[in-house]
């Protein structure tokens, strides 16, 4: 009975995130539609996405019970640089967006021609591409990030591709690493266990705190595409030990050997 009314409790709770959080897309997307255009991009970016991001934590926080805690903030660099960072949930691109600024990210062209929330986002300088044309995907992350990350940028890669489950980490590819070690800069690795209270799948919910570790700036060991690969290896070996330390590889290895 407590169980069931927990529950409901916490249905009722994540209803009313996404009722609020809803609306003041709609409502900051429409003003900002009005005023960022005369706003030089620093500003922009600001008034766009930070500020709305940092909305949208904040309810999590206060209406579901998803707080997080950071580690390894010292070793941000002062240089913008290619953050890579495993992906679990819509959680960790609001907490991303809105710590690093300006921050541009890879998403999907079609996301452009929402109205209002599209059209917002295309002012934040993001690099727009066309997922059924990996190729000139590819060609498009590597001209446009190399161009941001030259105008003082920082930009945000997924190397997973897509949202994995919690408990699991995907293949990383090599489009981060690669507009690193173009650009002579390193990449930034950070780990989270977003998925455990934000899940990949459905509307559910859960309360409890975010662990985000944020680790030492990776540099190549050269240039070309050898480099290139050990770079992306290190980096996927970085993030699956950080996550393993925060227990979130080690229960699906638990239930894997239980199984057997």
């Amino acid at each position: 009975m407590v169980q069931t009314t927990m529950s409901i409790l916490q249905a009722i709770r994540v209803f009313l995130f996404y009722l609020l959080l809803g609306t003041s897309s709609l409502l900051w997307c429409s003003l900002s539609f009005f005023i960022a255009p005369f706003l030089s991009f620093p500003k922009r970016y600001t008034f766009i996405n930070v500020y709305w991001c940092r909305c949208a934590i904040f309810l999590a926080r206060v209406i579901v019970g998803i707080d997080y805690k950071i580690t390894g903030a010292e070793n941000v660099p002062a240089e913008p640089c290619v953050i890579l960072s495993n992906h679990q949930s819509t959680w960790e691109t609001f907490f991303l967006s809105q710590y690093f600024s300006p921050l541009s990210q890879v998403l999907k062209r079609e996301l452009l021609y929402v109205p209002f929330f599209g059209w917002a986002m295309a002012m934040l300088r993001p690099i727009a591409i066309d997922r059924d044309n990996p190729k000139e995907a590819l060609r498009q992350v590597a001209k446009k990030g190399d161009e941001l990350l030259k105008q003082k940028t920082w930009v945000l890669i997924f190397p997973e591709g897509t949202r994995v489950p919690f408990g699991t980490v995907g293949k990383f590819s090599r489009g981060g690493t690669a507009l690193a070690v173009n650009a002579g800069l390193p990449v930034l690795p950070i780990a989270h266990n977003a998925g455990k209270y934000w899940p990949k799948n459905g509307w559910g919910k859960h309360a409890g705190t975010i662990e985000v570790v944020i680790g030492e700036p990776m540099y190549a060991n050269g240039t070309g595409p050898r480099a290139i690969a050990e770079l992306n290896d290190r980096a996927q070996a970085w993030n699956e030990a950080a996550q393993r330390a925060l227990g979130s590889l080690a229960q699906v290895e638990e239930s894997t050997q239980a199984e057997a």
